[in-house]
């Protein structure tokens, strides 16, 4: 099973830029039937909140997502805003299977909500309330994966959910700034050893009107090792994912079994 982290030096708000280039570099890639391509958080926008701008309101990206996993055969992990009935927005994690098939849809759990008042995206966000697993496939081979998007990799407890429903790998795509990238490895890497699963953070490069960001996407290994690692640069980081790395340590280590249990405060 072969994974393609596409590090998008996302256009600000120029969907059909993004959807070009990112066509452009899933193509150098060459991606295999059955593969995973992996995009980042709003890739098609950049991370704005501007409502206006923003929400895939005619289904433009949803409908490139189902045309590129067409094209090549494969699943692809996206992520866009979608405005609901509230008048507020999704930040949805989308991925679309094969043959156009939409397998899940995850809504970010936590919205980002620093910053300056009304300029958060805990402002114009509504958080979403539900796990939401998906089985990649490729060949006779499947992982079940949990996906996350950015600012929900600081709260673990999501992450435990997603082990106790069967996650064996889970998914990060982000727009996370570079002041911060030693929390962003730390964090992926500490997910991966407390949940003795495979994570991969794929992060934004470039820079928006507001912030730079570093790149560092990355691929670990269920003991936390590294697979593959992004430098700054826009790029597609490959790697190779085995099931059977989840399946021999949490056998030989099963730290999982170990479910949290309630504290009693004296």
């Amino acid at each position: 099973m072969r994974a393609h982290l596409v590090q998008l030096d996302i256009r600000w708000e120029d969907k059909k830029a993004n959807y070009t280039r990112v066509h452009e570099m899933v193509a150098g890639a060459k991606p295999a039937k059955g593969d995973l391509v992996v995009l980042p958080e709003v890739f098609d926008t950049g991370f704005t909140i501007d409502l206006l701008k923003s929400p895939d309101a005619d289904g433009a990206t949803l409908a490139f997502q189902k045309e590129l996993a067409a094209k090549w055969s494969v699943t692809v992990h996206g992520c866009r805003t979608v405005k609901g009935t509230d008048g507020k927005g999704r930040n949805r994690s989308t991925i679309t299977g094969p043959t156009g098939e939409t397998l899940a849809e995850y809504d970010k759990h936590h919205p980002f909500s620093l910053g300056p008042e009304g300029k958060r995206e805990s402002d114009c966000f509504t958080p979403g309330d539900k796990l939401a697993l998906y089985d990649w496939r490729s060949g006779t081979q499947s992982i079940r994966v949990c996906p996350a998007i950015c600012y929900d990799l600081r709260f673990p407890e999501l992450f435990r959910q997603g082990l106790t429903a069967g996650a064996e790998m889970y998914i990060v795509p982000a727009n996370w700034p570079d002041t911060r990238v030693h929390h962003w490895k730390t964090l992926l890497t500490a997910r991966a050893i407390e949940n003795q699963a495979f994570v991969l953070g794929c992060n934004r490069a470039g820079r928006d009107p507001a912030l730079k960001y570093p790149g560092a996407t990355i691929a670990i290994g269920p003991m936390g090792e590294i697979l593959a690692e992004a430098d700054e640069k826009e790029q597609v980081v490959s790697v190779e994912i085995d099931r059977k790395l989840v399946d021999s340590w949490r056998a030989k280590f099963p730290a999982w079994k170990e479910a949290p249990r309630a504290v009693e405060l004296r």
